[in-house]
This record gives C-alpha cells, structure tokens and sequence, in this order.
C-alpha cells in the first residue's frame, strides 16, 4: 500500500509542492509500467514514512506529466531527483538501494 506521506505531482501542483517547498524534496519520476520503478516504490514510501517533517517525497508519472519530465530531462526511469530551495542539487537513476537514499538526504538537511 502507497503511504499518505508521499505527495502526488502533477504539473498544477509542482511548484507549490517542490519549489516552493520549505524542506528539501526528493521527486521520484515513475512510470507504472516501469518494473524498477515498481520495485523501488516500497522503499520511497519507507523514506517518506520515516523522514514526515524533515523531507517531502513526491512521485511524478512521467505519462501523465511529460512536460515536466522534459523540464528536468528525464531520459531513463525511476530518476531520482533531490530539491533544496527549489532547485535540483543531486539526481539519481535506477534503482537505488534506501541507504543511498537516506544518505542523500541527510545530506541535504
């Protein structure tokens, strides 16, 4: 089961919920067709359950929002990318181990 704390991104809602977010976003861009993305998606939602106020994860369905996957040119999915201060600072493609992840983050905190 997909955990609450995982925002959906769409292109209405990116800048609100990723730019102009206050804690450092990690967007996951996925397709359901993808089968890494299917076997990473139960470890964005461990991180999401487990970082709730520090980070905010978000997943965005490269098929229903192509533009936005063209603004950060997405090439290969799931690409990771990690936001502070509404930029991109870090990105990541495939699937990544958790401890990869975290790492990053606690990075950017």
């Amino acid at each position: 089961m997909a955990s609450s704390n995982v925002v959906t991104i769409t292109e209405a809602n990116f800048d609100s919920e990723v730019i102009h977010s206050t804690v450092p976003v990690l967007v996951d861009f996925w397709a359901p067709w993808c089968g890494p993305c299917r076997m990473l998606s139960p470890v964005i939602d461990e991180i999401a359950d487990a970082k709730v106020g520090q980070v905010k994860v978000a997943k965005v369905n490269v098929d229903d929002a192509q533009a936005l996957a063209a603004r950060y040119k997405i090439n290969s999915i799931p690409a990771l990318l990690f936001f502070k201060n509404g930029e991109p600072v870090e990105q990541l493609v495939g699937a990544v181990a958790k401890a990869t992840l975290v790492a990053k983050l606690d990075g950017l905190l």
